[in-house]
């Protein structure tokens, strides 16, 4: 059961970074946005980007 708490507690971690990593991401332009999106691409390698509504 160790193990799996280990596991477990890492999933919570990266789901957290990934929060404020996005919050982040709405906000950043430039340079900043690049590393932030460098970040997210190391924890999550397949994530992309969401479409943003032609309407705004």
């Amino acid at each position: 059961m160790v193990e799996r708490r280990i596991e477990l507690d890492r999933r919570y971690g990266r789901k957290k970074k990934m929060k404020k990593l996005k919050e982040k991401l709405e906000t950043a332009t430039g340079e900043a946005r690049d590393k932030v999106l460098y970040k997210i691409k190391r924890l999550s390698p397949f994530w992309v980007e969401p479409a943003k509504p032609e309407g705004k």
